[in-house]
């Protein structure tokens, strides 16, 4: 049977995800404080933002670098505390910028921003840490490194001395998602990786089960993107 929900019917959209959130990681066995939320602001405009850092969201997820910085240098004046993470495609000519700006970045996925990367890391004297994104559905219009090429892509970047922490993943849309999890949990452990950027809003409670440590909430928090 399931436990009732005691989120107030009143409660923020926030509240309901961080409510959502604990209700699943007791279910898994997990502690709430072990996942972290990423609120997906992209699209969204400072002052849609804003209430989520007066409720004390502090960490924050953008697709694209120009929108960052058109957005962000001034939320994080007033916010220093605000964490800034890149969950996008990233293209090789924005690595400086994006190794500048976030401070972990999900979508390292191929050779060559493996070698942009770690230029720009070296260059700045900051060591950004990664997410490699895994093609985890072989989906051809997706980013995301082939499963076959994860251990040769994880062992360049850390001989570039890129910081890669996890493995992350977009499953593909309108199948069950828990498969692809598992398989992402499944490539992270074999590759002695323990963290995992996965879950969205419509998905996330699967991925938490599945072991998720990162969950990219967009929509649930925001509403529909404009």
């Amino acid at each position: 049977m399931d436990q009732p929900d005691s989120t107030p019917h009143d409660a923020s959209p926030l509240a309901e995800v961080r409510a959502r959130i604990a209700r699943i990681a007791a279910i898994a066995s997990r502690k709430a404080d072990d996942i972290e939320l990423i609120a997906i602001s992209k699209t969204h405009p400072a002052e849609r933002i804003a209430p989520l850092i007066g409720e004390g969201q502090r960490v924050f997820g953008e697709n694209r670098v120009q929108e960052a910085q058109d957005k962000w240098p001034a939320l994080r004046e007033a916010h220093p505390d605000i964490a800034l993470h890149l969950v996008g495609q990233l293209q090789s000519n924005k690595a400086e910028d994006a190794v500048g700006l976030f401070d972990c970045i999900h979508s390292l996925d191929r050779p060559s921003l493996v070698s942009a990367l770690g230029k720009a890391m070296d260059k700045t004297g900051r060591r950004v840490p990664c997410f490699v994104q895994v093609n985890i559905g072989a989906e051809e219009q997706k980013g995301g490194c082939p499963i076959a090429e994860v251990p040769a892509l994880l062992a360049s970047a850390r001989e570039a001395q890129i910081p890669v922490i996890g493995l992350m993943c977009v499953p593909p849309l309108e199948i069950e998602p828990a498969p692809f999890f598992a398989l992402l949990a499944r490539i992270a452990a074999d590759n002695g990786l323990d963290q995992l950027s996965m879950g969205m809003s419509g998905d996330f409670e699967t991925a938490i089960m599945l072991g998720a440590t990162h969950v990219r909430v967009g929509s649930a928090l925001f509403g529909a993107r404009g």
